[in-house]
């Protein structure tokens, strides 16, 4: 079943007044032929169901083709930025609608064109549970390769293509910004000569990003340095992700002396996306909007 046709069946069984984000423009295949570092086949992708109290989320799982969804800035609106949108879900599933197609139109709204990463999840068989899965990183490095190297057709500036993830797309986009000189994979096509470095990156309560039971300590593989893109941070103090997680990157990135703006709400638990709430934590698009002008990312297309 293909991502529209799951959408229709979830939105349907949702009732009246859901809606869920749109149609991109265009979907492209994220690899020209297999994916690498797969070794044995999933059941096919699917949309979980929900549970009871779950709020109306669109949640993909098992993804073994992964794509771009592309949503360009409306012409009279473009400014040449462009930014891969990673939803979270544990490294489980993919909020599709409230970490993704949802935040792709607010980007829109600012001149900015949304890519939908709909990267490979669950955890393949034999991937600890307490380590991040390797075949997400080479798919939101590959994306942002992709992107960099089309950016002439797309018409973006290929020095504005940022990366803004949630929860473990939050992890996702913080291990892609400061892995930068590994690649996970090995070079398949033209496309990957193209850097895999985002220009800069946008967490919203990130998961992962301290060692478990060390808060003040960074997971190995988010390795900061003064070569690490400008980040922004939102998170919420009653978050059961701990706010530690933006914090200790936000600290670190302050010792090498690298641009980032932290916002910390008292409200908000996980999982807020852009819904409206009465939490001040539904301001952070606002926000976000402002720390782009600020950084240059929104000025008029070059």
């Amino acid at each position: 079943m293909r991502c529209s046709q799951i959408a229709i069946v979830v939105c349907w069984l949702a009732g009246p007044g859901w809606a869920w984000g749109g149609e991109p423009a265009r979907v492209v295949p994220l690899w020209p032929e297999k994916p690498p570092g797969e070794t044995e086949a999933i059941p096919a992708e699917s949309a979980a169901p929900l549970k009871a109290g779950q709020r109306k989320v669109l949640r993909l799982t098992n993804i073994s083709q992964p794509e771009l969804h592309i949503f360009p800035a409306p012409a009279e609106k473009a400014t040449g930025t462009a930014i891969v949108i990673a939803p979270g879900g544990a490294y489980n599933i993919l909020a599709w609608d409230l970490e993704g197609t949802e935040v792709a139109q607010w980007l829109n709204s600012i001149g900015v064109t949304g890519i939908v990463l709909k990267y490979r999840v669950p955890r393949r068989p034999g991937t600890p549970k307490d380590q991040p899965p390797t075949v997400s990183l080479m798919d939101a490095q590959r994306a942002i390769s992709w992107v960099r190297s089309q950016a002439k057709e797309l018409h973006l500036h290929p020095n504005r293509i940022g990366m803004l993830g949630f929860s473990a797309g939050g992890h996702l986009t913080a291990w892609t910004a400061t892995q930068f000189d590994r690649r996970a994979y090995d070079a398949v096509d033209v496309v990957d000569k193209s850097a895999c470095r985002p220009d800069f990156a946008v967490l919203v309560y990130p998961a992962y990003l301290t060692v478990k039971g060390k808060p003040d300590t960074m997971a190995p593989e988010i390795r900061v340095s003064a070569d690490t893109p400008p980040c922004f941070f939102a998170h919420a103090t009653d978050d059961p992700v701990p706010a530690d997680n933006s914090v200790q990157m936000y600290l670190n990135l302050r010792k090498h002396k690298v641009p980032a703006e932290l916002h910390i709400y008292s409200k908000g638990g996980h999982g807020f996306g852009l819904r409206p709430s009465a939490d001040a934590c539904s301001t952070w698009p606002a926000r976000c909007e402002a720390w782009m002008q600020a950084m240059g990312y929104l000025g008029e297309k070059k």
